[in-house]
């Protein structure tokens, strides 16, 4: 037999090998459009995310799936969303992103902002990479997707009509109260406004309430804004009509109602514009969620399921700043 036919008898006779698959990269958990998602990344964000769960006890790698799954799709997106990015050259100023990231920190008192960054295990600089992030695909979506919805007057109408209920307004009250300690001293102060004294004159020197320092003046109100006994007393009464002393925990009141306005139903003319901003959002989403499947119908998206599977999403240790 030629020796050239002995490995084709050989395979003939034991078979081909089994192909083997690939090994993945561990430190991959997947690629879109050839760019990586990275595993270090990923346990990270998943790990503040079991943070936030740690109230509800520690979870199984059952339970843990839909929230790794989420996870993930998160990212695909983000990445699909700053890819459609680049290739329309959309980009944010530094100013932009130093704005915004001050408007967070603001949000924190003073001195823990930086706790709280220290806490979610996320560096100065990492925030300022996802705030980027975040702004570019804000402005990508407003270029390409918002800028082309927009709602029709007949959508206006139609929906102030469906919706009515929502634009009654409720009985108001403009009041103004004086409230005092004792019994003894409410009555003192009813004297004084029997013999003329001006009610917001006697407030500014009396009440005990903050709004003392404007004249005992509640503004308007509906009922159910104030306490129980307020709305008891008040909602009775005439305009320029004064209440006989009250108590309350709060102690021992006066109250004056200075104008009365009636539930009626707002014009549409008044409501036109939070009407449309409403539709607008919702049509938005819509557009904007139907953008982002179209991009993921047309990109190659590969997922490390090993690693997926051996993410566990427990805290890891705290870090120092993250490059």
């Amino acid at each position: 037999m030629s020796r050239l036919l002995l490995p084709i008898a050989l395979v003939a006779l034991f078979g081909c090998p089994q192909q083997q698959k690939p090994k993945q990269d561990p430190t991959v958990i997947a690629t879109v459009n050839g760019e990586v998602i990275g595993r270090a990344e990923f346990e990270r964000l998943l790990s503040r995310e079991a943070q936030a769960m740690e109230g509800t006890g520690p979870r199984t790698p059952e339970q843990l799936e839909p929230y790794k799954q989420a996870l993930l799709e998160t990212l695909v997106e983000r990445a699909l969303l700053l890819q459609a990015a680049r290739a329309a050259n959309i980009t944010v100023t530094t100013e932009d992103v130093d704005r915004r990231v001050l408007a967070l920190s603001s949000e924190y008192p003073a001195g823990t902002f930086d706790e709280a960054l220290a806490k979610s295990q996320t560096s100065r600089a990492a925030l300022t990479r996802s705030t980027r992030d975040q702004l570019t695909i804000e402005k990508l979506l407003a270029q390409t997707v918002d800028a082309r919805v927009a709602v029709t007057e007949e959508q206006i109408r139609q929906y102030f009509e469906e919706h009515a209920g929502d634009f009654v307004e409720p009985e108001q009250v403009h009041a103004m109260q004086i409230v005092v300690k004792g019994l003894d001293e409410a009555k003192r102060v009813q004297q004084q406004l029997w013999q003329g004294k001006k009610f917001p004159d006697l407030a500014r020197r009396y009440s005990l309430s903050p709004d003392a320092r404007v004249g005992g003046d509640l503004g308007f109100f509906a009922r159910g804004t104030m306490p129980a006994a307020f709305d008891e007393v008040v909602f009775k009464l005439s305009a320029g009509g004064t209440s006989e002393v009250v108590s309350t925990e709060y102690g021992f009141h006066l109250f004056r109602v200075v104008e009365k306005k009636p539930a009626r139903k707002r014009e549409l003319n008044e409501v036109r514009n939070l009407i449309e901003e409403k539709l607008l959002a919702g049509l938005r989403a819509e557009a904007q969620k139907a953008y982002v499947a179209e991009l993921r119908s047309k990109a190659v998206v590969s997922v490390n399921d090993e690693a997926m599977q051996s993410v566990s999403g427990r805290t890891a240790p705290a870090q120092s700043a993250e490059p």
